[in-house]
Protein backbone atom coordinates (compact mmCIF):
# COMPACT_ATOMS: atom_id res chain seq x y z
CA UNK A 1 0.00 0.00 0.00
CA UNK A 2 1.48 3.81 -1.21
CA UNK A 3 1.20 6.15 1.44
CA UNK A 4 0.10 9.75 0.29
CA UNK A 5 0.49 12.82 1.66
CA UNK A 6 -0.92 16.55 1.56
CA UNK A 7 1.41 17.44 -1.33
CA UNK A 8 1.16 13.98 -3.27
CA UNK A 9 -2.73 14.15 -2.82
CA UNK A 10 -3.51 15.95 -5.47
CA UNK A 11 -1.42 13.86 -8.00
CA UNK A 12 -1.69 10.05 -6.54
CA UNK A 13 -5.35 10.46 -6.06
CA UNK A 14 -7.94 13.09 -7.74
CA UNK A 15 -5.81 13.23 -10.57
CA UNK A 16 -5.89 8.80 -11.13
CA UNK A 17 -7.76 7.50 -14.23
CA UNK A 18 -8.61 4.85 -11.86
CA UNK A 19 -10.65 4.37 -9.05
CA UNK A 20 -8.42 4.84 -5.87
CA UNK A 21 -9.60 3.75 -2.06
CA UNK A 22 -8.04 6.42 0.46
CA UNK A 23 -7.37 4.81 4.24
CA UNK A 24 -7.12 7.59 6.39
CA UNK A 25 -5.28 6.30 9.27
CA UNK A 26 -2.57 7.29 11.85
CA UNK A 27 0.17 4.78 13.61
CA UNK A 28 -1.82 4.71 16.86
CA UNK A 29 -5.28 3.82 15.47
CA UNK A 30 -5.20 -0.21 15.84
CA UNK A 31 -8.94 -0.25 14.00
CA UNK A 32 -7.16 1.04 11.29
CA UNK A 33 -4.66 -1.85 11.68
CA UNK A 34 -7.46 -4.36 11.95
CA UNK A 35 -9.44 -3.09 8.80
CA UNK A 36 -6.32 -3.13 6.29
CA UNK A 37 -6.45 -6.40 5.53
CA UNK A 38 -9.84 -5.99 4.29
CA UNK A 39 -8.87 -2.99 2.21
CA UNK A 40 -5.66 -4.67 0.69
CA UNK A 41 -7.90 -7.78 -0.51
CA UNK A 42 -10.49 -5.60 -2.14
CA UNK A 43 -8.07 -3.42 -3.70
CA UNK A 44 -6.02 -6.44 -5.29
CA UNK A 45 -8.89 -8.62 -5.95
CA UNK A 46 -10.74 -5.50 -7.58
CA UNK A 47 -7.59 -3.95 -9.47
CA UNK A 48 -7.95 -1.01 -7.67
CA UNK A 49 -5.15 0.99 -6.03
CA UNK A 50 -5.03 1.64 -2.09
CA UNK A 51 -3.43 4.16 -0.59
CA UNK A 52 -2.57 5.34 3.17
CA UNK A 53 -2.83 9.07 4.39
CA UNK A 54 -1.68 9.72 7.89
CA UNK A 55 -3.31 12.55 9.74
CA UNK A 56 -1.65 13.46 11.89
CA UNK A 57 1.59 13.81 9.02
CA UNK A 58 -1.19 15.43 6.93
CA UNK A 59 -3.91 17.49 8.41
CA UNK A 60 -5.59 19.40 5.30
CA UNK A 61 -6.38 16.78 3.30
CA UNK A 62 -8.42 15.07 6.09
CA UNK A 63 -9.76 18.52 6.98
CA UNK A 64 -10.96 19.20 3.47
CA UNK A 65 -12.92 16.04 3.24
CA UNK A 66 -14.31 16.23 6.71
CA UNK A 67 -12.51 13.42 8.51
CA UNK A 68 -13.49 13.77 11.94
CA UNK A 69 -12.52 10.47 12.86
CA UNK A 70 -10.91 7.14 11.98
CA UNK A 71 -10.46 4.80 10.33
CA UNK A 72 -12.21 6.50 7.86
CA UNK A 73 -11.67 5.24 4.04
CA UNK A 74 -13.25 7.05 1.01
CA UNK A 75 -13.32 5.83 -2.42
CA UNK A 76 -12.32 8.36 -5.15
CA UNK A 77 -12.91 8.13 -8.92
CA UNK A 78 -12.73 11.04 -11.55
CA UNK A 79 -11.20 13.18 -8.50
CA UNK A 80 -14.30 13.09 -6.37
CA UNK A 81 -15.24 11.16 -3.28
CA UNK A 82 -17.42 8.53 -4.45
CA UNK A 83 -18.45 6.76 -1.20
CA UNK A 84 -17.12 6.94 2.61
CA UNK A 85 -16.75 4.52 5.48
CA UNK A 86 -16.76 5.61 8.72
CA UNK A 87 -15.39 3.39 11.27
CA UNK A 88 -14.10 -0.06 11.57
CA UNK A 89 -16.54 -2.41 9.46
CA UNK A 90 -16.74 -6.04 8.20
CA UNK A 91 -15.91 -6.56 5.10
CA UNK A 92 -18.79 -6.83 3.08
CA UNK A 93 -19.36 -3.34 4.13
CA UNK A 94 -16.92 -1.88 2.42
CA UNK A 95 -17.70 -3.92 -0.83
CA UNK A 96 -21.21 -2.68 -0.72
CA UNK A 97 -21.12 0.66 -0.27
CA UNK A 98 -17.65 0.68 -2.82
CA UNK A 99 -19.39 -1.37 -5.93
CA UNK A 100 -20.70 1.14 -7.39
CA UNK A 101 -17.39 2.57 -8.23
CA UNK A 102 -15.32 -0.29 -8.74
Amino acid sequence: MDEVTDATFADEVLASPEPVIVEFSAPWCKPCDAIEPHLVAIAEERGVRLVKLDIDESRAVPGRYGVLALPTVMLFAGGEPRATVHGAQPRATYERDFEPWL
